[in-house]
């Protein structure tokens, strides 16, 4: 019976580590289906966050599977995305912008070159020594689009990583995805700066290896400023 007991306890702790990892994705914008507006994601069964900020899935960690359609967006609006299951690590949420190039369409484009602008940066609260995020344990976040956004297509770019494991060197977790919009009634501004990715982000900058438990004060995000329009 002892030797049972032994082998019960050990089973049960096996199916313990079994079980998969509290991560998450962001499959649609809210109020539409998961992939409707959404390119589908590396990780759209697993829901495992992405490391390496060098691979070209940085941009929108995309599998190439579903085909995606386009939503339109008035400028100065608020887009939602839906977090699934709801966002379990700390750690900031970014929202970017590209815009299609003339004669391309947001269903085919890629992202690649330095067409990137942020418009959103969540800030960090401090308290006992550690650092914490307002969007943790959300199961919705939004942003809103700038009002002098100029009309056309976009990927708008939804991007969460995970800190609770970055005090190592590729210990961040990225959790990406592109959605496909074309803004309406949009301005004159002129978006800025551009980056692209790969390229915005080094695995050693102070926003990506960080002990956000080691008595921080303060966060300073990866990437360019802010662009308001």
């Amino acid at each position: 019976m002892k030797l049972s007991h032994a082998i019960a306890i050990s089973l049960a702790a096996e199916a313990v580590t079994a079980l998969p990892a509290p991560h998450y994705t962001f499959p649609a914008l809210t109020g539409s289906s998961d992939w409707q507006y959404v390119r589908q994601t590396v990780n759209y069964q697993s829901n495992a966050g992405l490391s390496d900020v060098s691979s070209d899935q940085i941009r929108c960690y995309t599998s190439g599977g579903k085909s995606a359609q386009t939503m339109s967006v008035a400028a100065g609006s608020s887009v939602g995305f839906k977090a699934n299951p709801n966002i379990f690590h700390p750690g900031p949420l970014q929202f970017y912008m590209a815009k299609v190039p003339e004669g391309q369409s947001a269903s085919s484009w890629d992202g690649k070159g330095n067409v990137w602008f942020k418009i959103y940066s969540e800030k960090a609260s401090s308290s006992g020594g550690q650092l914490s995020w307002a969007s943790l344990n959300k199961g919705s976040v939004s942003v809103t689009i700038p009002r002098s956004t100029p009309s056309g297509e976009y990927l708008l770019r939804i991007e969460h990583i995970a800190l609770h494991q970055a005090s190592n060197t590729n210990g961040a977790q990225f959790y990406i995805s592109c959605a496909q919009v074309k803004v309406t009634g949009g301005g004159n501004g002129t978006p800025g700066p551009l980056v692209s990715f790969p390229g915005a982000y080094k695995a050693t900058d102070p926003g990506i290896k960080v002990n956000i438990y080691s008595g921080a004060t303060s966060y300073t995000p990866p990437g360019p400023s802010v662009w308001s329009g």
